[in-house]
């Protein structure tokens, strides 16, 4: 798991069934100080959060395990949301 920071949103009409109903946001890794480290990712919102906000990753297999659908695509997931206090 690593923090990432909500860049925003893709829309996308054609894709895997198991990815029919799910959110798909722009994140991008952060190093300890909260600052961007390297190129963006796609990952599944399971949490709901928002453009901008400070979220915790999730990849590999235990993002696959995140969705309760059997046989999903993700590689990448939204677990969690940084509380804004923790963050100063």
């Amino acid at each position: 798991m690593y923090l990432a920071k909500v860049t925003g949103a893709l829309v996308s009409t054609t894709k895997h069934i198991s990815l029919n109903g799910a959110k798909l946001l722009m994140v991008a890794r952060l190093d300890e100080h909260y600052q961007p480290t390297g190129s963006a990712q796609v990952a599944v919102d399971f949490v709901g959060a928002g453009n901008g906000e400070i979220v915790i990753i999730s990849t590999g297999s235990s993002a696959r395990m995140s969705n309760s659908k059997a046989h999903s695509v993700i590689d990448a997931a939204v677990v969690g949301i940084v509380d804004p206090q923790e963050l100063s």
